[in-house]
C-alpha cells in the first residue's frame, strides 16, 4: 500500500511555534521512558512538520522497530548513508548518535548528532529524535551540519504480521536551501522513505537470521556496549547558532567543472 501525508487537523504534527531553547531530562518513577521538557521561546518559525503514514500489511511491528535500530542492516538498504554510528548511552533506552548522508549535487553532503529515545509495548513502538550539540562532534567543514526538530516513528501493531508505521519529521537541512524548498522536500520524501523502510522490513528477517540474530541492545539493553555519557554534557542544537553555509559557491564551481 501506498504511503499517504497527513494533513487534517486530527492528524497535525505537534505546534512548535519557536525555537527551542533548553531541555530537561527526567524519568517517571518506575519507568525507563525518558519525558522530555522542550521549553520553546517565540525566535522564529521552523520549516513545516510532515507526517505520513502506512498501512503495512506483511511486515510485523516488532520488525519494523528493529529494522529502525539495526545499525548494520542500515548499510545495507540505506543508498544515501555516509556514515552512521551510535556515540554514547544516556539511560538503557535513550542513546546519542552521529549520522551523515549523501545530498544531489550541487548541494554540500549533510550530517547531524541526535539525541534518540524510544519505547516498545505490545500495543506500539515508539522512536523519537531531536538534534543535539555533543563537545566532541562539532560541524565539520566539509559537511553542512542539519538540525532534527522532531523525527518520531509511531507502530502500531494491526495483526502478527502486519502494523500502521506513522513516519513524522521536521527537520532544517540548513545550508542556503530557500523554506519552500525545504518543505516542499519534505512532502516528496516523507512517502519515499516509508517505501524504504517497508522494503527493509521485508528482508531484516532472512538478513538477521545470518548476522547475530540474538544481538538486539536496543531491546537488551545489556547486550550495548557503547559508553555511558550524562546527559548534562549535551545541549539542544539550534539551528541559528550554526554557521549558514553558502551553498551557491558549491554550484558554481560545479557549473564551473562542467563547462571546462
Amino acid at each position: 500500500m501506498n504511503p499517504c501525508l497527513m494533513n487534517s487537523k486530527d492528524n497535525a504534527c505537534p505546534r512548535r511555534t519557536g525555537s527551542v531553547n533548553m531541555i530537561k531530562m527526567t524519568w517517571r518513577s518506575g519507568s525507563r521512558w525518558p519525558l522530555y521538557q522542550l521549553l520553546q521561546t517565540a525566535k522564529g518559525t521552523y520549516p513545516k512538520c510532515t507526517k505520513s503514514r502506512m498501512n503495512i500489511k506483511d511486515v510485523s511491528a516488532a520488525t519494523m522497530f528493529d529494522v529502525l535500530h539495526d545499525g548494520m542492516y542500515r548499510k545495507t538498504w540505506d543508498p544515501t548513508m555516509l556514515e552512521s554510528f551510535d556515540i554514547a548511552r544516556l539511560a538503557p533506552n535513550a542513546d546519542v548518535g552521529y549520522y551523515s548522508w549523501l545530498c544531489p549535487n550541487p548541494l554540500k553532503n549533510r550530517d547531524v548528532v541526535t539525541l534518540r529515545s524510544w519505547q516498545a509495548s505490545a500495543n506500539e513502538y515508539v522512536i523519537i529524535n531531536f538534534s543535539v550539540k555533543h563537545p566532541k562532534f562539532p560541524p565539520r567543514k566539509d559537511l553542512v551540519r542539519a538540525v532534527s526538530l522532531l523525527t518520531g516513528y509511531l507502530i502500531r501493531p494491526t495483526g502478527p504480521n502486519s502494523c500502521i508505521f506513522t513516519y513524522l519529521s521536521q527537520a532544517d537541512p540548513r545550508g542556503s536551501l530557500p523554506k519552500w524548498v525545504v518543505n516542499k522536500g519534505s512532502q516528496v520524501l516523507a512517502p519515499k522513505v516509508l517505501r524504504s523502510v517497508h522494503k527493509a522490513g521485508q528482508n531484516y528477517p532472512a538478513w538477521k537470521a545470518a548476522n547475530s540474530p540474538d544481538h538486539k541492545p536496543w531491546l537488551y539493553p545489556i547486550q550495548s556496549e557503547l559508553p555511558m555519557m550524562d546527559p548534562a554534557e549535551l545541549s539542544i542544537q539550534r539551528g541559528d547558532s550554526l554557521e549558514n553555509v553558502d551553498e551557491s559557491l558549491t554550484k558554481d564551481a560545479k557549473e564551473s567543472e562542467d563547462s571546462s
